[in-house]
Parts: structure tokens; C-alpha cells; sequence
């Protein structure tokens, strides 16, 4: 079955209440962190296969197998960017280098400052799901996320944070950053589902 087909998702089209945006408007809740490459390291733990911790300094992130991913992105404030091209390192890369243990069903993406947002790993593992440090050929600013954001073509933007730090796989559910102040734990702009109270049973863990 082609997934998604199968999640309602029409690449390069508009979901609903979404309009199309030309630019590519810088917004973020606090102050956007100083990059410090000595210090930068992004980690992978939780319930990992191995159970233990996998990490990367910035050289070495940088080193892992680049790719490239065409998709979309839909901001929950109703703006959208289509075919755009990402490039970086794919998630499923890092799900082959610091695989989860089986029964691992979520992640939590960990960010600058705390910032967090959970995402089933079926959403994680898609194909077009990618670790973003350049946007067209060029690499991110600090203010879109660089060194390196999370991009999720086919749910709202804020399921993909930017200056991503590390993943934690988990065996349950937990909300993230956003997800426990109001917005919809799941995220898909083709259902509109931008807040908690259009939440249904079984979509999310409780407030």
C-alpha cells in the first residue's frame, strides 16, 4: 500500500484552511541559541536496540550519508511551501545506525532550551521525514534551525523542530512541548488537526 495515499496525503497540493506562501516567514517561541560546535552533540537513547546511548559531535553528524527529500511544509498558522527540496541526513539513516528496540511505537525529538515534540515512529521512519540542514541547496540559517532541524512533510511544522539536539525512542506515548499547551498531538494538515480539543479517543495520551 502506498502510505501516503493511505494517510490522505496529496504531496504538492493544499490541505485545508492552508494558503500558499512565496517566502519563508522566521517563527519561534524564545530567543534562537548560539551555535557552539564544541560543545554540540546530538544523541539517540531511550529504548534503543542495544540499550545503551548513541551520540555525534557536529563533525561527525555532519559526516553521515546526506540525502536530499522533496516535500512540503504546512506552518499550523495556515501558511504552506510546496516541492521543496530538503537535504540532509534521512531518519531512516539514524534508525539504521541507533536502531529501537521492537518494542519501541514513539519518539520524542529533543531540541534547544527543552523544546520537545512526539511523533509515532511510523511518522518518524517516512520516507520524506529528514534530519534538514539545507533548503534548497543552501544550508539553514540560525533562525530556520541550523545546525539542524526536523522536517516532517506530511503533519504541521511544529511535529518538526528546529536546532534538534537528539531522539528518544519510546515503548509509550508522551506529549511534547507544544502538544501539552493546546496543540493536536498528531498534527495531520489534511484533517486540520491543529489543537488538542478536536483531539478523538485514542489520539493522543491525556492532558
Amino acid at each position: 500500500m502506498d502510505q501516503p495515499e493511505a494517510l490522505g496525503r496529496r504531496q504538492g497540493e493544499l490541505p485545508p484552511g492552508q494558503r500558499l506562501q512565496r517566502g519563508w516567514p522566521v517563527l519561534h517561541y524564545g530567543p534562537v541559541p548560539r551555535f557552539r560546535p564544541e560543545r554540540w552533540e546530538f544523541r539517540v537513547f531511550g529504548a534503543t536496540a542495544s540499550g545503551g546511548k548513541h551520540c555525534w559531535n557536529h563533525e561527525e553528524f555532519s559526516a553521515l550519508p546526506y540525502t536530499t527529500v522533496v516535500g512540503d511544509f504546512h506552518c499550523v498558522t495556515k501558511f504552506s511551501m510546496l516541492d521543496v527540496e530538503w537535504g540532509g541526513v534521512s531518519t531512516s539513516t539514524l534508525l539504521e545506525l541507533a536502531p529501537p528496540a521492537p518494542e519501541a511505537t514513539h519518539v520524542m525529538v529533543w531540541a534547544e532550551y527543552g523544546f520537545s515534540t512526539n511523533l509515532r515512529m511510523d511518522d518518524f521512519a517516512d520516507a520524506r521525514t529528514i534530519f534538514a540542514t539545507h533548503k534548497g541547496g543552501e544550508q539553514l540559517t540560525a533562525e530556520h534551525g541550523f545546525p539542524v532541524r526536523l522536517i516532517v512533510p506530511h503533519l504541521y511544522a511544529w511535529k518538526g523542530p528546529k536546532w534538534v539536539r537528539g531522539v528518544e525512542y519510546m515503548v509509550a506515548d508522551r506529549r511534547g512541548f507544544w502538544e501539552e499547551r493546546g496543540y493536536h498531538n498528531l498534527g495531520d494538515p489534511w484533517r486540520e488537526q491543529r489543537y488538542s480539543y478536536q483531539e478523538e479517543p485514542g489520539d493522543g495520551p491525556d492532558l
